[in-house]
């Protein structure tokens, strides 16, 4: 009771945690993992894709990809338009009906701990799209910044990205906040004028560009372009359209 914001409408709490906690007593969840996941399903689903999410890049998912007749995302590859990947710009042209398997240690596994309850992904690109969909289905929402692991320890080290991909989609919902979502809400707000700006300074951002995938953070800064909601069902991501 403490820690699951049940006395507010709107909820917003970091990685798995925050899912096991809010989850079953929110109406809609929404996983923000706007470097790159939740963009790459966008991105994807807006051209008709059928994404899949996987939790873990083992050899696993070769035989899940196989036995359910889906293609499989491989690792990031700068200037490859032929392999689909994490990187969102590889599916920029991901023809429609495509099956696509994606594994993410981060979007991917907050999303299949979600359980039954309905679960869309949700980026800087579709906030308002995503907002009003959710409310379609309830008035209690839990927002989930998906946040990245240290390499170190596998850690949770919350991302300064998903925290403003948070806000963004709160500043599209009716209810009263969490202090958690106030603050995520506060931060986009105070941001929102330079979003790209402000991604290509944070730390994924920056990893991103030394590697090569600045389009990749561009894509992923572009605000309220997309009315695509992908809503998780039968163990896939499906475009849907508010």
């Amino acid at each position: 009771m403490i820690y699951d914001q049940s006395e507010f409408d709107l909820r917003c709490e970091w990685g798995a945690q925050g899912i096991a906690q809010l989850a079953p007593i929110s109406d809609v969840v929404v996983i923000v993992d706007v470097l790159s996941f939740s963009t790459c399903v966008e991105v994807a689903t807006n051209n008709g894709a059928i994404i899949f999410p996987y939790a873990f890049a083992d050899e696993s998912v070769v035989d899940y990809a196989n036995s359910i007749q889906a293609e499989l995302a491989t690792h990031r590859q700068q200037g490859s338009m032929t392999k689909y990947s994490l990187s969102p710009v590889s599916l920029i042209n991901i023809p429609s009906g495509t099956r696509l398997v994606l594994p993410s240690l981060n979007g991917s596994t907050l999303t299949l701990l979600t359980g039954t309850t309905t679960t869309l992904a949700g980026c800087l690109r579709n906030c308002e799209a995503v907002a009003q969909f959710a409310q379609r289905y309830g008035n209690k929402i839990a927002v989930i910044p998906a946040g990245e692991r240290w390499k170190e320890d596998g850690s949770l080290r919350p991302a300064f990205e998903d925290l403003i991909g948070a806000g963004a989609i709160l500043s599209y919902l009716d209810g009263s906040l969490s202090p958690e979502a106030a603050i995520a809400l506060q931060s986009f707000q105070a941001l929102r004028q330079d979003l790209l700006g402000y991604l290509q300074k944070c730390s994924s951002g920056k990893e991103l560009i030394a590697k090569n995938f600045v389009a990749d953070v561009e894509l992923a800064a572009a605000f309220n372009i997309s009315s695509c909601v992908p809503l998780f069902t039968e163990n896939a991501y499906r475009k849907q359209s508010v």
